[in-house]
């Protein structure tokens, strides 16, 4: 609109006009001043279903930002992403093994642990791990174990064991519940078990001992309905499977599920004798990160009793955080399963990462079992 237009207007229609223009820049002057999450953002690559929605509810409220995740199933997805050029992540949230990866290809941020004083809640036992000594790198999330679950009822109608490897890898056993048990598809779980089984550590390299494990696996593998790493927790909570190898928080929804659907059974789940896999998750920074003044205040934040227990009490995961007990369920903090204590602790291993020689024979052999 030029002049001549404005001097034709009526006055009540000037007023009107200049009203409009003042009140267009006085929002704006507000917008400029009012705090905004807009460009505040934490980004967080991290496992699907592994932070409470109120967890990010009350962290976001806390420091008036916006959490964004990106997700990943398994540690391999998240490195193969990475290595393919995926940046931006102020934080990531993977397992051990994958740490030592990490660590390697200095793809992480040191942490300043002067911004960290929750760090205290942690339990020693979680700290000063093989793949990263001192803690330079990690702060620990929560952890897995992997274990295994039954069909209650059934597993004691037939007499069968439920405290050792054997009920997977003995045809004695195996005979009775062909075709109703379950093995995990993946090649560090399951020879991870039999490995343990056969009285070696998760971690032993020696090729003869990998032949013998994969031997034994082999001659199980007829009696197993599949290798899942999913559908067992939906199969034995509805009645098709009556054992399978798994994750402790796995086995915890599916007992869940059992009990919501009223099934005429129970899910149940224990810690092999021989010994098993606990995985731990930490909070790492990564160098592609532009945030690790939010990403500090982030883990800071999970480090409090409350905040991380929330996790646990939702999926049933296992908890490094002390001060979480208190603010845990009590039928999960009580679980030893979940929660072992110091002597089941003892038989508990962290995988390590293998070195390219060593991922090769591997999978060769993982190649042969599932050819066999």
């Amino acid at each position: 609109m030029n002049l001549r237009h404005l001097l034709t207007l009526p006055l009540i229609s000037l007023l009107l006009l200049a009203w409009l223009v003042l009140s267009t820049a006085s929002c704006a002057r507000q917008d400029q001043n009012t705090p905004s999450t807009a460009g505040n953002v934490l980004h967080l690559f991290n496992w699907n279903n592994y932070i409470a929605s109120q967890t990010i509810e009350r962290f976001q409220e806390l420091c008036n930002c916006k959490l964004a995740q990106d997700y990943y199933s398994d540690n391999e997805e998240m490195l193969a992403k990475l290595a393919a050029g995926a940046t931006g992540y102020d934080l990531i949230v993977p397992t051990g093994n994958a740490m030592d990866t990490l660590i390697r290809q200095g793809a992480l941020k040191p942490l300043d642990k002067s911004l960290l004083p929750n760090l205290k809640n942690i339990n020693p036992a979680y700290l000063d791990t093989a793949f990263d000594p001192g803690n330079k790198y990690s702060v620990p999330y929560a952890y897995t174990i992997t274990l295994l679950g039954f069909n209650q009822e059934k597993i004691k109608e037939l007499g069968l064991p439920t405290d050792t490897w054997a009920i997977i890898f003995e045809p004695e056993y195996l005979e009775r519940i062909k075709g109703r048990v379950t093995v995990l598809d993946s090649q560090r779980e399951l020879m991870a078990a039999a490995l343990k089984y056969l009285g070696y550590s998760v971690n032993d390299t020696d090729e003869a001992h990998w032949k013998e494990a994969a031997d034994l696996i082999v001659r199980a593998k007829p009696y197993w309905a599949a290798f899942s790493n999913t559908s067992y927790v939906k199969e034995l909570a509805i009645g098709n499977l009556w054992v399978a190898q798994g994750y402790s928080n796995d086995m915890f929804q599916a007992a869940l599920d059992a009990r919501k659907t009223a099934r005429e059974f129970t899910i149940t789940y224990s810690s092999p004798k021989e010994g098993a896999v606990l995985a731990l998750d930490s909070m790492v920074l990564h160098r592609s990160g532009n945030r690790p003044d939010l990403a500090h205040q982030f883990i800071n934040f999970m480090l409090d009793g409350k905040n991380s227990a929330d996790l646990t009490n939702l999926i049933g995961s296992g908890n490094p955080n002390t001060n979480a007990m208190q603010y845990v369920r009590p039928e999960i903090g009580s679980n030893k399963a979940i929660f072992p204590d110091p002597e089941l602790l003892s038989r508990l291993e962290m995988l390590r990462d293998l070195d390219r020689r060593q991922r090769r024979l591997l999978s060769r052999l993982w190649t042969e079992i599932k050819l066999r």
